[in-house]
């Protein structure tokens, strides 16, 4: 067994996929629109769905935002150099809510940026 994708519903399918592209550097995988069912699914990650995880951003055409909830915590990418990974998202136009820097209580350096819809990602720095 193995994940395939995480699904995060959101309000601006075009908004969403320039985030996850443009200012995180994933690839549009595929994309569908679901005419009868109102809704538009696009798929979002750094490969192919057959080898890595994916992102499922999930469109419905009548719901323009979405109440996150408490239960959701975040997605996490593994990044190089978390500081510079900041530097870019923000030259990119991204929301840093959590400067680079180590974890509370541990070595771990960790980032937040935020996406469109408010969802949290974090970034955390290959090898500490």
């Amino acid at each position: 067994m193995r994940i395939l994708h995480t699904m995060l519903r959101v309000g601006d399918l075009e908004r969403s996929i320039a985030f996850y592209t443009e200012i995180l550097g994933m690839k549009l995988l595929r994309r569908q629109d679901y005419p009868d069912g109102r809704f538009t699914l696009a798929f979002v990650g750094y490969g192919p769905e057959s080898e890595q995880a994916a992102l499922e951003l999930t469109h419905n055409w009548d719901t323009s935002s979405y109440d996150l909830g408490s239960g959701y915590g975040h997605v996490a990418l593994e990044v190089p150099d978390a500081y510079a990974a900041c530097a870019e998202i923000k030259r990119r136009g991204g929301v840093v809510t959590r400067e680079a820097g180590p974890m509370k209580h541990g070595t771990t350096v960790i980032a937040f940026v935020q996406d469109p819809d408010g969802y949290k990602v974090e970034l955390i720095q290959r090898g500490t």
